[in-house]
């Protein structure tokens, strides 16, 4: 998930293009980037947001690639598929999320001060957050929204915190662990209003 390298919007058409829908790719991801995770198709289509009959299709087509294996509980990765490592990297590079919708989607949330990627946007497991938000009234509840909405086209959940910019002012202040950590850790910022 570069996102030194967006990935405009025709580049992410022929990628879907490719494995045959965007809903697929979102699929893939999911299961991809959650290996151990066990999926009903009511519960992937609420995670990728896309229609149950759409899922459902999907996934027999999946299924029947070999990608994933439906179980008694639902459905689940194919640890050893030959091509996981292959289909794995190539998720990983081709990021379905661009900068640009990252603060357009996060901007709705208040008045932002700072967006800060981390974590999986820069390939590093070991960071405590994937993102960093500090603004203004934020408004907790559509905050959730823009963060489920880029959950689904990532497909894995995201660490996230979030500040008003009084609080985060203060932990910078007072060299809060979590605060340092974040900053410590390769990291992207994508507004910068506070001063970093």
């Amino acid at each position: 998930m570069r996102l030194a390298h967006p990935i405009s919007n025709g580049m992410r058409k022929s990628i879907s293009h490719i494995f045959g829908s965007e809903a697929k790719v979102k699929i893939m991801r999911l299961f991809v980037f959650n290996r151990e995770a066990t999926y009903t198709a009511a519960s992937v289509a609420d995670r990728v947001q896309e229609k149950l009959s759409t899922v459902r299709r999907e996934l027999l087509n999946l299924s029947k690639a070999g990608l994933i294996k439906k179980r008694t509980r639902g459905y689940t990765l194919h640890k050893t598929y030959p091509y996981l490592p292959a289909i794995e990297h190539f998720l990983i590079d081709a990021s379905p999320v661009s900068e640009k919708e990252i603060v357009k989607k996060i901007s709705k949330t208040g008045t932002i001060r700072l967006i800060l990627t981390s974590g999986v946007f820069k390939h590093d497991p070991e960071a405590r957050v994937d993102l960093l938000v500090v603004g203004d009234h934020l408004r907790q509840g559509k905050l959730l929204t823009a963060i489920s909405s880029l959950e689904a086209e990532l497909g894995r959940e995201l660490r996230y915190a979030a500040f008003e910019t009084a609080d985060f002012q203060y932990r910078l202040g007072i060299y809060d662990k979590l605060v340092r950590d974040i900053l410590d850790y390769p990291h992207q910022k994508l507004i910068n209003k506070v001063g970093l």
